[in-house]
């Protein structure tokens, strides 16, 4: 296989799938989603075979067991995926809505319409049931995608893709607006991200040196996050229980995802208040407490925090402290170590809850809240392709609007510029 030629030919049949998808009715794209939720559902034995095959393959390659537990569709799974399809069925479509219609001076009437970006190329790992949310989320939005998943996923992916065809022919709409690209080989990826011409934008779901390869490689605009390294600040006014519940919740109710606090920051004020309790309520979790100075003053007996530590995504029962003068001081820490992916302060005051909101740089800030928010569904999306944590077009979790952008439209009754 020319692998070049290949992945042109993929590009040209996206790119004019997204045209037909682009002009295709909510109710279209829907029963499209539908259909593809029953054949999924018709074809759980196909998918039980096709994923053997990828772990057999992937115990013989030697798989780590969170490799292969991602790699697993389980009957569970297979159920979620389908209550998946349902969900975005369901979900407003943000095409063709025009807001922000003004008359201006002329006569004219301006507003701003939501279109789909077109062609989106998504590059993820091991799990094959984001094959079926990243393709559902950019077919709602009318958009064409080209899925590139892992190579030990292969045969798991390509059997999904099946049935969203078939979703797809149901529908009327073309077979190409899904597309699995079908080999192993790594210079489909290169390819991928280098075809301006045929995608319009890249989404990268993996490793930190996956998306940092990405990023650094990449003609085409790219929608990413590299690392969650997300804060919470006691503030010297904080409630003592709820600053608790907070901080406790944010790093241990699930240790390995990108809104999992992983540096704790305390007011001075407060921190022989509240450290014992943390410390003691942490060591009964299992998770290892590293602190500045300050922090081994109240509490010895725990490692002492390096600077690397303040820039670490331990995604695991690890956490740095740091005790901090004040509100100015934990918002310089945050803005200088921080990922700008999610960050909170527990105060009861609220000109410091306010000047947070204002002054940190993430693109989630919250307010007595745990990180672990910090999601599409929380934040009421119904479902998300990604966070971002750039600054342009997207920002946090992105759902269907974020796979949209918006167009000036002009309403005019025979104006002409004088």
């Amino acid at each position: 296989m020319d692998i070049s030629q290949y992945m042109e030919a993929l590009g040209r049949s996206a790119r004019e799938a997204s045209r037909l998808v682009a002009a295709s009715s909510t109710a279209v794209r829907n029963s499209a989603l539908l259909a593809s939720r029953d054949a999924l559902d018709n074809a759980r034995a196909e998918l039980a075979d096709a994923n053997a095959q990828d772990l057999e393959r992937g115990r013989a390659n030697g798989l780590s067991a969170p490799l292969m537990d991602r790699l697993e569709l389980t009957p569970a799974r297979i159920d979620s995926m389908l209550e998946g399809l349902s969900q975005v069925a369901a979900l407003a479509d943000p095409v063709g809505s025009i807001s922000d219609l003004k008359y201006m001076p002329s006569g004219i009437q301006v507003g701003r319409m939501q279109v789909p970006l077109g062609v989106i190329g998504i590059i993820y790992e091991s799990r094959p049931n984001v094959t079926v949310d990243a393709a559902s989320l950019c077919l709602k939005s009318g958009n064409a995608t080209i899925l590139r998943g892992g190579s030990e996923a292969l045969a798991s992916n390509c059997a999904i893709a099946a049935c969203l065809k078939q979703g797809l022919r149901s529908a009327g709409l073309p077979e190409a607006a899904v597309q699995v690209v079908d080999t192993r080989d790594r210079a489909a990826v290169g390819k991928l991200i280098t075809m301006p011409e045929y995608v319009d934008v890249i989404i990268p779901r993996g490793g930190k040196s996956l998306i940092e390869r990405i990023s650094a490689d990449a003609r085409v605009p790219v929608i990413k996050h590299l690392d969650g390294v997300c804060h919470v600040f006691i503030d010297d006014s904080a409630d003592e229980e709820m600053a608790l519940n907070i901080a406790i919740n944010s790093k241990t109710q699930r240790y390995g995802t990108c809104n999992t606090m992983e540096t704790l920051l305390v007011a001075q004020a407060r921190a022989a208040q509240v450290l014992p309790r943390l410390a003691a309520r942490y060591g009964e979790l299992g998770v290892e407490l590293r602190g500045c100075s300050q922090t081994r003053e109240v509490l010895p007996e725990i490692t002492h925090a390096t600077e690397q530590d303040w820039y670490e995504e331990y995604l695991g029962p690890i956490l740095s402290v740091k005790v901090v003068a004040g509100l100015d001081d934990a918002i310089a820490h945050i803005n200088t170590y921080s990922s700008q992916h999610t960050d909170t302060i527990v105060t009861s005051d609220h000109g410091h809850a306010m000047r947070f909101l204002r002054e940190v740089d993430s693109s989630s800030v919250m307010i007595n809240a745990s990180t672990r928010f910090a999601d599409g569904f929380e934040f009421g999306l119904g479902a998300e392709i990604g966070i971002s944590t750039d600054k342009l077009h997207a920002r946090g979790p992105v759902g269907l609007e974020g796979l949209t952008s918006r167009k000036y439209v002009v309403f005019g009754e025979g104006q002409v510029r004088r």
